[in-house]
C-alpha cells in the first residue's frame, strides 16, 4: 500500500498586519529627503544621535501621546526581570540618553534623530505600526529663543526638500495660554492640578476637532454634548454659555500679525498669571522669528493649534501643508499636518529629579514623503544602473572590467548575472530602468568597439523603426571605441537627462 504523503505546512509569505515593505525607490526617495533634511538641522549645529531601538518600558513612562495606558500602545516583553519595549519616538530614547550621559554632553545639547519607531495601536488606512520619524531636539535652553530657532528649521528644512513658501505654514500656540483660559473659565485650579481634570480633557477634545466639526460642533461639545450623523452620543464639558464662548473666542484669537494675536489673547487671560506668562513667551517668539525674516507668510501664532498639550508645558508648534490634493473619491482635501513639537521641560526630570528644559520637533517621514509625491517632488520611477551584457560567459573578467571602469568614474553599474539570451539580458535592463545597455560580443571585441544602447530613446523609437539599417542609423544605439567606454557612456546618460 502506497505511503500517504504527510502535507508539508509552508508559513504565508505576508506582512505582518499594520507593517509594509520599502522597497528600491521608496527607500531611495526617503533618504534623499532624510539627507536634505538632516543637511538643514547640521548647520544650525544639530549633531546626530543614535539611540538604541529597545528601552526598558520604565524609561518609556507615560508619555506616549493618544493612549490613557501607555503600555498597552508598545510592543513590550520580559527580557529576565525588567519588561523592555520597541520605542513609540525618538524623544523618551533622548531624555534617557540626556540623563545617562548629560556629565559627558554638553549643555545645550543640540541633537537630530533619524529611524524608525514602533506602536501596538490598531492599525488603519495610511496608519502603520512601524514608521519613519525625523526629530531635532535642544536640551538645557529655558529660553524660548530655543523654540523659536526649531521652528525656523523647521521652515528651512521643509522648502528644502521641495515644498515651496506659501504651500506650508508653522503655527504656534503655548500650553500656558491655554491653561491661562481654563483658570479663567473654572475648570483649572493653579493649587489643585487634579481637579476637574476630565472637564479639562473634554474642553482639549472639542478644540482639536473644530476643523472638523465647525463651531457649532465644538459648541456642543462645550456644552451639554453632541449626538454625531450616527446617533451616538458624547458627553459635553457642561460650560456656561459664558465660558463656551470664552473658548471660541481663544480658537478665534488670530490675527493678522503676531502681535496683534498676542493681543487679543492677553485680553482673554486677564486674571491668569500662567496665561500671561505663555502670551509674553508668544510674542518674544514673534518678535525674534520676525527679525529673522520668518514672518506670518511662513511662521504664524494660531490658538487653534492643540497638540497633545498634555505633553508639552510650554510652546507647541505643527507644520502643516496648505496646498490641495484629491482623496481616494476624488474629491478635494488639504494635505494638513507634517511635523510638530513643542516644550517638555519634566521629561528628562523623570530621571534626575532636577527640572531640565527640552523642546524639540519631529517631522513624520511617511507623511512629508507622500506629500512631495503628491506635488510631483518624489515618486518618480528612480534611474536604474547601466547594464553590462554578458554575451559569452568565459569572458566575464571583461566585463567585470567595464562595470570596474564604470563604477571607478562614478557610475552606477552591473554585469548581467542571471542566465537567457540577449533579449531577456535587454528585457531585464528595462526592467531595472536602466539608462545605458553595454554589448560587446566577439565581433566588437575583435574590432576593439562596444555596443552602447539607450534604452529609454530605444522604446520610444522602436515603433517606427522597419529595417536593420535605420536601427543602426537611429541615435538610440551607437558604437563607440572600447577605450571611450566612460566617456561616451557618461554622454548619453546626460542627454537623456537632458531630454526627460
Amino acid at each position: 500500500m502506497a505511503k500517504d504523503k504527510q502535507k508539508v505546512r509552508r508559513p504565508r509569505a505576508e506582512t505582518p498586519r499594520g507593517f509594509r515593505d520599502y522597497f528600491g525607490t521608496e527607500v531611495t526617495e526617503r533618504n534623499r529627503m532624510l539627507a536634505t533634511i538632516t543637511e538643514v538641522y547640521h548647520r544650525y549645529g544639530f549633531d546626530p544621535l543614535e539611540s538604541s531601538a529597545v528601552e526598558t518600558v520604565e524609561a518609556l513612562g507615560k508619555f506616549l501621546p493618544d493612549v490613557d495606558r501607555p503600555n498597552e500602545g508598545v510592543f513590550a516583553w520580559l527580557d529576565e526581570d525588567a519588561w523592555v519595549a520597541l520605542r513609540y519616538d525618538l524623544t523618551a530614547p533622548l531624555a534617557r540618553v540626556f540623563a545617562q550621559h548629560r556629565n559627558d554632553l554638553p549643555s545645550p545639547y543640540r541633537r537630530y534623530a533619524v529611524g524608525p519607531v514602533w506602536r501596538n495601536e490598531k492599525p488603519g488606512p495610511g496608519r502603520f505600526r512601524q514608521f519613519y520619524q525625523c526629530d531635532a531636539d535642544t536640551v538645557g535652553t529655558p529660553t524660548v529663543a530655543a523654540d523659536a530657532e526649531i521652528c525656523a528649521m523647521l521652515s528651512d528644512a521643509l522648502e528644502a526638500t521641495g515644498i515651496p513658501r506659501g504651500d506650508y505654514q508653522v503655527k504656534l500656540n503655548n500650553r500656558k495660554v491655554l491653561n491661562g483660559i481654563m483658570e479663567v473659565i473654572g475648570v483649572l485650579d493653579p493649587a489643585d492640578p487634579d481637579a476637574h481634570a476630565a472637564r479639562r480633557g473634554i474642553v482639549l477634545r472639542a478644540i482639536d476637532k473644530l476643523d472638523r466639526l465647525g463651531d457649532a460642533g465644538v459648541r456642543a461639545l462645550l456644552g451639554e454634548g453632541r449626538k454625531d450623523e450616527s446617533g451616538d452620543y458624547t458627553e459635553g464639558a457642561k460650560l456656561s454659555a459664558e465660558q463656551a464662548e470664552i473658548v471660541m473666542g481663544f480658537m478665534a484669537a488670530k490675527r493678522d500679525t503676531g502681535a496683534a494675536t498676542a493681543a487679543r489673547l492677553r485680553e482673554l487671560v486677564t486674571g491668569s498669571d500662567t496665561g500671561a506668562e505663555g502670551v509674553n513667551e508668544l510674542e518674544t517668539m514673534a518678535e525674534l522669528l520676525d527679525a529673522s525674516g520668518y514672518g506670518p507668510d511662513r511662521i504664524l501664532i494660531d490658538p487653534a493649534v492643540v497638540r497633545g498639550l498634555g505633553y508639552y508645558t510650554g510652546p507647541v508648534y505643527e507644520a502643516e501643508l496648505t496646498f490641495e490634493i484629491r482623496d481616494e473619491k476624488g474629491r478635494p482635501r488639504q494635505f494638513g499636518s507634517v511635523a510638530g513639537g513643542g516644550r517638555y521641560d519634566d521629561l528628562v526630570k523623570r530621571f534626575t529629579g532636577q527640572s531640565v528644559p527640552a523642546t524639540g520637533v519631529s517631522i513624520g517621514v511617511d507623511r512629508l514623503l507622500a506629500a512631495l509625491t503628491a506635488k510631483g517632488r518624489a515618486g518618480m520611477v528612480a534611474e536604474g544602473p547601466v547594464v553590462v551584457t554578458a554575451m559569452d560567459r568565459a569572458r566575464m573578467a571583461d566585463y567585470q572590467r567595464m562595470v570596474a571602469e564604470l563604477r571607478n568614474a562614478g557610475i552606477r553599474a552591473e554585469v548581467f548575472l542571471g542566465g537567457g539570451n540577449m533579449g531577456k539580458q535587454l528585457k531585464y535592463a528595462d526592467a531595472r530602468n536602466s539608462p545605458v545597455a553595454v554589448i560587446e560580443g566577439e565581433d566588437e571585441q575583435a574590432r576593439g568597439v562596444v555596443q552602447l544602447k539607450d534604452l529609454a530613446l530605444g522604446a520610444r523609437l522602436a515603433a517606427a523603426i522597419e529595417t536593420n539599417e535605420e536601427w543602426k542609423a537611429q541615435p538610440a544605439q551607437m558604437e563607440v571605441p572600447r577605450a571611450e567606454l566612460v566617456e561616451q557612456v557618461r554622454r548619453m546618460m546626460a542627454r537623456r537627462g537632458a531630454q526627460g
